[in-house]
């Protein structure tokens, strides 16, 4: 069976392979790039004008073109971990209060362009994220929101002061919304529209566009990049896909060399029991949830005994054998049961699904069943299943008699600038990690400047228990915080928390460095792929 199990140990602060799938490495051919396949969308448009600006983007799909060409001062080293210096030659807090956080830049760094890249870049480059959410409505600002000044020493030592203290911090500065960007390319105060894209990464990225919708980027490696990546090969082309199926066809028929983003339950299930000539199905741990939000001031949502009993009535384990066999496992919280500071906190407050509980919910706050509701959701973003998904969850929920549910479909670009302006009092909604911790489940629904735009506030939870949790440089000793704010999630329910899943990579079996080609928040990192001989 041409299936490789990556196994990786529950604590996600060991985030190794224990086994490589392909192994190896080796040279790229320049004359033979790869050729990687996605299903996610790029497209330019008035709602989403810039795609590609770290300001901007916040969804995997388009984090997985930028961590191919930006640089950052951390980075997420080989299997997952905590974050080691990438753009720089040292990093470290220098105070007991993880309040002031000290970097030096690596010596003769440059942009792709042959510009040097000096401290004054990186201080441009996060204050330009920072002081642009007011224009930015996609929530990457929140990641560097607490840093209140920051310091230029010389050409190569950056020092920032942080408003309240943040153990996670380092994280945040792996991410590609703290990529380094050049004040020759980028505006301090403006987007970048469209897809052109410049950086100091392991790449430089030649973009193919049809009518506004990228449809190739081609990554060549870049001469002058100096980091700790260590590229595999000279090029790589990442290719779009209308559907899984046209991209598993393109796979077998040799048209392209592997895909990720996103195959279907059907595909997963066949290639692993009758997977096809010289093709690997490689799967490990993930950090993907789903879940539904709630817009807490619509009139229908508004009670949150609406939204504890469908808490109430929500059957994980029914929806996911109806809809994803073995690729996902029911989560009872926002933080996946890997990460430290994980409590079933959903579980433990409704237990088995009961529509009879929830019926007495809505009866003791004077609701009348049924209760009329739209659940929104996306056609093109998160994979083939969500409409299934969304059926069974419709079906599951009237079928209770408590409830009148609707359910509506929305292309990503459409759906996720509706969600952002409170258009929906139900959607359905991913989450792939920034970083491998929980706070990064935690607060990104929760803080005031929200990815989701949610009205929902928690004096508890964003005044005392958050804080408490980031100034545990031990994750371990932010347990207790941690679980607090799930209790409390688990009661408000402003979000409802679905499934965790699994990733994969199909690849042909001459390609080598597949087991690395995913870190642990589900980003590409292409640099790690070579052509090689195959099985």
């Amino acid at each position: 069976m041409n299936r490789k199990t990556l196994v990786l140990p529950a604590l996600i602060g060991l985030l190794a392979p224990t086994l490589a799938a392909c192994g190896g490495s080796g040279s790229g051919d320049g004359d033979d790039p790869i050729a990687a396949g996605t299903t996610d969308r790029f497209t330019a448009s008035k709602e989403v004008p810039a795609p590609f600006d770290p300001a901007y983007a916040y969804d995997a799909g388009s984090w997985n073109v930028l961590r191919q060409t930006l640089q950052t001062l951390m980075a997420l080293p080989r299997g997952g971990g905590e974050p080691e210096p990438e753009a720089a030659q040292k990093c470290g807090f220098t105070d007991t209060g993880n309040e002031r956080y000290a970097c030096t830049l690596r010596k003769d760094l440059t942009f792709a362009d042959g510009k040097p890249l000096t401290a004054s870049d990186v201080k441009f480059s996060i204050e330009r994220v920072r002081d642009m959410k007011v224009a930015n409505p996609s929530g990457s600002s929140q990641l560097v929101s607490n840093v209140e000044t920051i310091e230029v020493q010389g050409e190569r030592g950056i020092v920032f002061h942080l408003k309240t203290p943040d153990a996670t911090f380092p994280y945040k500065l792996a991410t590609p919304t703290a990529g380094i960007v050049s004040p020759d390319h980028y505006d301090k105060n403006k987007l970048r529209d469209g897809f052109e894209l410049d950086g100091s990464g392991p790449y430089t990225v030649k973009q193919e566009v049809e009518d506004n919708q990228l449809v190739k980027a081609v990554f060549t490696k870049n001469p002058k990049y100096k980091g700790s990546f260590t590229p595999q090969n000279d090029k790589v082309e990442l290719r779009t896909f209308q559907n899984a199926s046209a991209m598993g066809k393109a796979l077998e028929d040799g048209d392209i060399d592997l895909m990720t983003r996103t195959m279907s339950p059907e595909q997963i299930k066949r290639l692993d029991t009758s997977p096809a000539k010289n093709i690997d199905l490689v799967d490990m741990p993930g950090l993907e949830i789903r879940y539904l939000a709630f817009n807490t001031n619509a009139p229908t949502v508004k009670d949150k005994a609406v939204r504890q009993a469908m808490a109430q009535v929500v059957d994980r384990g029914a929806l996911i054998d109806e809809v994803y066999g073995p690729s996902a496992d029911p989560l009872y919280s926002l933080v996946p049961t890997t990460i430290t500071g994980h409590s079933n906190s959903f579980f433990n407050r409704y237990s088995e699904p009961s529509p009879k509980k929830a019926k007495d919910l809505l009866r003791r706050a004077g609701i009348d069943a049924p209760v009329k509701l739209t659940l929104h959701y996306t056609t093109d973003h998160y994979g083939p299943a969500t409409k299934k998904e969304f059926e069974t969850l419709r079906q599951q929920l009237n079928d209770s008699g408590l409830f009148d549910v609707q359910i509506k479909g929305h292309i990503w670009n459409t759906f996720r600038a509706a969600e952002q302006k409170g258009e929906y009092d139900v959607y359905g909604m991913g989450w792939f990690p920034d970083f491998p911790d929980a706070d990064n489940f935690l607060a990104p629904f929760l803080d005031e400047d929200n990815f989701l735009g949610s009205p929902y506030r928690n004096n508890t939870i964003n005044s005392e228990l958050i804080p408490a949790s980031r100034r545990e440089a031990d994750r371990l000793s932010a347990a207790k915080s941690l679980e607090r704010i799930q209790d409390i999630v688990a009661d408000d329910v402003p979000v409802l928390p679905l499934w965790q899943g699994k990733q994969y990579i199909a690849a042909r079996d001459d390609i080598t460095g597949v087991e690395w080609a995913l870190n642990s928040s589900s980003n590409l990192q292409l640099w790690e792929l070579a052509r090689g001989v195959g099985d």
